[in-house]
């Protein structure tokens, strides 16, 4: 880890001391900051990169992109102390006034306790990353891929709704709320303000890798004496049509994650079993391989309504109608029912409630003539809050070992069957619904007002998984608006931002700096 230390390369473009820049001009930067194709270092499961050439020209457009930064925003970086965190991650600290801090805390502190409440004034940390995923077609045929406009060229032109837009690889995840968070922290600057408390911002690179910028910046943290009082990443959005019967967009705001675990499934076979495809056994290693990948779709894991689901759908209640209201407005009360309702409604619902696996990566033999002796499924696990990544991996061994051995295991059958855990990270308790859940709630109100916040459990990861263990406030949310065919494109095709939705972010992070 190393100091850049402090200083500006450059000084044109600032934001407008209002905090809010023309639409249009947010998405030419946005656009300028997709040209860049910060696709992090691909990672080995030790966690070292697995080509040095490749990833020493994969930092190339990290460079550009912080030299686009320090030109676009002078102010950010010449009021913060900046720390390298990881591979081009980068962490930066706006110092707070502390006489400031002291009389403002004590004030605030003495009147939320009289009315029987927290405070979360204390250092903030607020986030994005850099560094976006590989866009298939990126370098040959984008169109034959799906994209309307190529995914690194940054276009700015109307949406399918006539909407101005900027399309391209990242604009939803994560550089768009990269982008208004920098775009407000300037222009307050700027206009003479300075943060009570201390404000981090941590902006990592590698977090669609392993997320060791994150991790080098919790440590960092830690070593400091920072606990957090509030830390907000990436995560819901303002999303459109997003629950059956629920008209208003949907501020959803993540007050939970669900564990990731990466999960080796294989199954070896006796090596007489292998060898010549014109001979193949009666049981093969990849056969039973593939019952074991079939029986784990067919035998999920076990549903449970949380506590966090609860308050989702009580939230809910007072905009639906009919049963649905009903049911919504006692979900406390109706658990097992809708551990049984929910997973029927779609796979997002079904995800909301139980740990999921799917198989991402099979390996074979290494050639098409050749019978496997080992063959291996990658399994990608999220873990509910409701379990535990020792829990969830037992269910995943119960049902792999039955499906390559039967309930009767057969003598001398010549397989063996394992499952092993590669990497895993547990589910995050709930972040609480007090102060800092009522400043989230107060910004979206001042930039979305049609917008009705609500809170969920993650079913993605987030960088902010690793400040969990430094901060009890850890909350999840990106003040972008999204359809559901904009969520459909984040790590698909055709990946696109309204200029209004930047519009709304920069005032969303605005209210939430300086209400």
């Amino acid at each position: 880890m190393s100091r850049v230390g402090r200083g500006v390369d450059g000084g044109a473009g600032a934001p407008p001391a209002d905090g809010v820049r023309p639409a249009a001009e947010l998405a030419e930067l946005l656009a300028a900051m997709v040209r860049e194709e910060t696709v992090a270092p691909e990672v080995g499961t030790d966690g070292d990169v697995v080509d040095d050439a490749a990833a020493d020209a994969a930092d190339a457009p990290f460079r550009r992109l912080h030299a686009l930064l320090r030109r676009h925003y002078p102010a950010v970086f010449a009021t913060a102390d900046v720390d390298a965190v990881g591979r081009n991650g980068l962490l930066l600290r706006l110092p707070g006034d502390p006489g400031r801090a002291e009389d403002e805390n004590g004030a605030e502190n003495a009147a939320r306790a009289a009315a029987g409440g927290v405070t979360v004034l204390g250092p903030c940390v607020l986030m994005a990353h850099q560094d976006v995923v590989p866009a298939p077609g990126a370098d040959e045929d984008w169109a034959g891929a799906g994209w309307t406009h190529p995914p690194f060229a940054g276009v700015v032109a109307p949406g399918p709704d006539g909407e101005l837009t900027v399309h391209g690889r990242g604009t939803l995840d994560d550089k768009g709320a990269l982008l208004v968070l920098l775009e407000v922290v300037e222009s307050l600057l700027v206009s003479g303000w300075r943060p009570v408390n201390d404000l981090h911002l941590l902006l990592g690179a590698d977090e669609e890798r392993t997320g060791t910028c994150a991790q080098a910046a919790a440590h960092l943290l830690r070593e400091r004496g920072v606990s957090p009082a509030f830390v907000l990443d990436e995560g819901g959005a303002v999303a459109v049509d997003a629950f059956p019967g629920v008209r208003e967009p949907l501020a959803v705001v993540g007050v939970a994650e669900k564990g990731l675990t990466t999960l080796e499934v294989s199954v070896e076979a006796d090596p007489r079993r292998a060898g010549h495809a014109s001979t193949p056994p009666r049981r093969s290693a990849t056969a039973a391989l593939g019952r074991a990948v079939a029986a784990l779709e067919r035998h999920p894991h076990p549903a449970v309504v949380d506590d966090v689901t609860v308050s989702l759908l009580e939230s809910l209640a007072p905009h639906l109608s009919g049963p649905l209201a009903a049911v919504a407005g006692r979900a406390g009360s109706l658990r097992g029912v809708l551990a049984r309702l929910l997973p029927r409604l779609g796979g997002e619902m079904a995800a909301l409630v139980r740990t999921t696996t799917t198989a991402t990566q099979l390996v074979g033999s290494a050639a098409p003539n050749v019978i496997a002796a080992r063959a291996v499924a990658v399994v990608n696990m999220r873990v509910a809050t409701s379990s535990t990544v020792a829990r969830a991996t037992a269910h995943v061994d119960r049902v792999v070992q039955l499906a390559v051995h039967g309930r009767r295991r057969r003598a001398g059958d010549g397989l063996t069957a394992r499952v092993r855990v590669v990497a895993a990270s547990e589910p995050s308790p709930p972040a609480p619904m007090d102060a800092g859940w009522d400043r989230i709630v107060r910004a979206v109100e001042s930039s979305y007002p049609d917008a009705v916040a609500v809170p969920y459990t993650m079913l993605a990861a987030s960088d902010s998984r690793f400040l969990v263990p430094i901060s009890e406030r850890v909350y999840r949310f990106a003040p972008l608006r999204m359809t559901a065919r904009q969520r459909a494109g984040i790590h698909g095709v055709d990946e696109n931002v309204g200029a209004e939705a930047l519009v709304r972010g920069v005032r969303f992070y605005r209210a939430l700096l300086a209400p």
